[in-house]
């Protein structure tokens, strides 16, 4: 869980592994990212009351036959969701999960900090976000939705550049993870190739 200076509602953003150890932290809205199919985490039994969407699309950046990408109608279901939460203010704590909390939930996170602050660079909310979790590689899809929805004009693809190269490189293995599954467009990114 993190305080932010950059908006005024607490913030976690974990997998589906780490959901049970933040029962007790008082989340009153949670963002749960999964793939189509799956069943709400049993973990949100013990949250108490809170306000939850449930969105199901698989973690990745094309359309792949078999599966589902994240669609507008996703990104604008989580952009609203995000807008009930600016109404909270500071009592709010938003929960994003996604299955390793890596890529759907930090891009996902990402868009509601950048629709929560306008006035805001959008390089600022990636780093926010990275500076929640460190394991941030935002879904590139999700952001250049999110972006165009947004009316950012390219700012948030742009933004999380930097983080795509300064994370890439160090982790190889990862790297072929992600081109064997079609997000080549992200390692390209991340290893300067385009």
């Amino acid at each position: 869980m993190s305080q932010s200076d950059f908006v005024p509602f607490r913030i976690t953003v974990c997998g589906i592994e780490e959901l049970g150890a933040h029962c007790a932290v008082g989340v009153s809205h949670v963002l749960s990212i999964m793939d189509p199919g799956r069943e709400a985490p049993p973990a949100f039994g013990s949250y108490g009351e809170h306000a939850r969407l449930d969105l199901r699309f698989d973690d990745i950046i094309e359309e792949l036959e078999g599966k589902q990408a994240p669609e507008q109608a996703h990104v604008e279901a989580l952009l609203a969701f995000g807008k009930e939460l600016e109404a909270e203010g500071d009592g709010a704590h938003l929960l994003v999960h996604c299955h390793m909390g890596v890529s759907r939930s930090t891009a996902s996170m990402a868009l509601i900090l950048a629709q929560a602050r306008p006035d805001r660079p959008a390089a600022e909310a990636i780093e926010e976000v990275f500076r929640i979790r460190d394991r941030a590689w935002p879904n590139l899809r999700i952001l250049e939705i999110g972006d165009r929805l947004l009316g950012r004009g390219g700012e948030l693809v742009e933004a999380v550049k930097p983080l795509y190269r300064r994370v890439g490189p160090t982790n190889m293995e990862f790297m072929q993870f992600l081109d064997q599954y079609g997000r080549g467009r992200e390692v390209d990114i991340a290893l300067g190739r385009t």
